[in-house]
């Protein structure tokens, strides 16, 4: 490790160090820590400090919930809330003024962190010439409690001022404030959506990269709130109670009250207040609010089988149940019952050519596309009516793991973006051949060409046509990369209405 030049920021000085050609910095706060009177809080700009930051080790991650990542990527650490930081890598801190990258990490908003070694940017900023940016933000309860008139949306207020942060000072790094693209996974991909809307963000986002977003919840609900304090023997709205608690004891109610309603996925998450969220990500595309950001979103083939496969109450529950357990989950998301059988005999006769049709894999095609792909493919309708610069992808390279029970699965994407194959999990989880660094390159090309212009086209792919509904081209990123127009239309349409914001 080769320590830098000291660089100076509008918030003091740091200390980064260089590594096969890229400069980096770690653990940069952009935020006051939120502790005592600022725990539950939005975050507070970080104060000037005296000195040279030293900026080559990542800061403590977010305090974390328990999620199925811990078992087969191991788990983060230190904990601490003590970790609104921001994590840089770039080919120079010099005048160039590069497309800057912006990641938002996942983790259904109560896990994960920058700290991840497959979230390096190193590749990614050298291979494409941009500054790599990733950050940490509060997480679970201690980032999205809400409390009415007291607390709400603090976790994403974070992003939010990480963001701006980067927007004041990413110049000083070889950065170009005028050309930063969003990217980010799963609860990233979700936030990614929703940071636009946000008027503390507004005007400094060109692109948005959405990987694997679920569905983006409408309601407004104190539901999850009030189930965690209970568990805490709290009254409803006790702030100053809850702020006394050690972290380490809500993140403990936490897993509780999420562990009593494992349906309730994303339990702790951004919500439409209509203040600092306001308004419903969909509507804003819908209208035209959002016309001047290039926009690229994809879906991976079987999102879900991360989750269902090793769960063993699902499993026993299409054991017993079969295609009725389809009907109950369906049930769960608002579908009536003769809406969720015509649904399965869609995808039963559509399907069977090319997919096993058995109820399990039938629970995973139909709980993709409802949670994943079908939201997916609203917000391309939306957006390409407004801005051209509208791409589409489908993930479909298979994972080994488990003797392949899972498919092309959540998550797989990331170590292609990044090229961080060397992660621990990472080999068991994605494998090793030829095809995967073929793949790879065409991946980190495509995203690093849609950071430079807004178009993910280069010479590694087929021509990738923009989306719009009388096509609704899709770029198949998998051991074949090809466009298909109107993929999986059968099941598409099956869809039309339900749920719909």
């Amino acid at each position: 490790m080769e320590v830098m030049a000291i660089i100076e920021t509008k918030s003091g000085k740091v200390k980064g160090y260089s590594e096969k050609g890229v400069e980096i910095f770690k653990g940069i706060p952009y935020a006051e820590p939120p502790i005592g009177d600022l725990r539950f809080r939005p975050p507070v700009a970080k104060e000037s400090w005296d000195g040279v930051l030293d900026a080559t080790k990542y800061g403590p991650c977010a305090f974390q919930g328990y999620i199925i990542f811990e078992e087969m990527f191991g788990k983060l650490g230190p904990e601490s809330e003590d970790c609104l930081t921001i994590n840089i890598w770039t080919p120079a801190a010099d005048d160039e003024k590069r497309p800057v990258m912006f990641w938002i990490h996942g983790g259904a908003y109560i896990s994960g962190g920058s700290a991840y070694e497959f979230y390096n940017g190193l590749a990614l900023a050298k291979r494409g010439n941009i500054v790599v940016v990733t950050i940490n933000y509060r997480l679970g309860a201690l980032g999205f409690s809400y409390i009415p008139d007291i607390t709400i949306n603090a976790g994403i207020l974070d992003q939010a001022l990480a963001l701006n942060w980067v927007h004041d000072n990413i110049e000083t790094f070889g950065g170009d404030p005028d050309n930063i693209t969003i990217f980010g996974e799963s609860a990233g991909g979700y936030s990614v959506l929703t940071l636009p809307v946000m008027p503390q963000v507004r005007g400094l986002i060109r692109r948005v990269i959405a990987q694997s977003a679920p569905g983006i919840e409408p309601e407004v609900s104190e539901r999850s709130t009030k189930g965690f304090m209970r568990k805490l023997k709290l009254r409803k709205g006790d702030i100053e109670s809850l702020r006394k608690i050690p972290p380490e004891r809500i993140i403990e109610a936490q897993n509780e009250y999420i562990g009593s309603d494992p349906t309730n996925l994303l339990a702790f998450r951004p919500l439409i207040d209509g203040d600092t969220i306001p308004k419903h990500p969909m509507k804003a595309f819908r209208d035209g609010d959002l016309k001047n950001i290039d926009f690229m979103i994809g879906t991976n083939l079987d999102e879900v089988k991360l989750f269902t496969y090793p769960d063993p109450g699902i499993n026993q529950m299409v054991k017993s149940s079969g295609e009725n357990a389809i009907v109950a989950l369906l049930g769960t998301g608002g579908v009536d019952n003769n809406k969720s059988r015509e649904i399965i005999d869609i995808y039963k006769n559509a399907r069977k050519e090319k997919f096993s049709i058995e109820p399990f894999d039938l629970l995973d095609a139909v709980s993709t596309d409802s949670m994943f792909r079908v939201p997916t493919i609203r917000l391309l309708e939306a957006q390409s009516k407004h801005q051209p610069k509208t791409f589409n992808y489908m993930f479909t390279f298979p994972s080994p793991q488990f003797n392949g029970a899972l498919g092309c699965p959540h998550f797989i994407d990331i170590p292609f973006v990044f090229n961080t194959f060397d992660s621990p999990g990472i080999t068991e989880f994605v494998g090793k051949s030829p095809d995967i660094d073929n793949l790879c390159e065409k991946v980190m090309d495509a995203w690093i060409a849609f950071a430079h212009t807004g178009n993910p086209n280069h010479d590694g792919l087929p021509e990738w046509t923009s989306y719009e509904r009388e096509k609704r081209a899709t770029m198949v990123l998998g051991k074949e990369c090809k466009v298909e127009n109107a993929l999986f239309d059968k099941e598409r349409k099956i869809w039309d209405g339900v749920n719909e914001i």
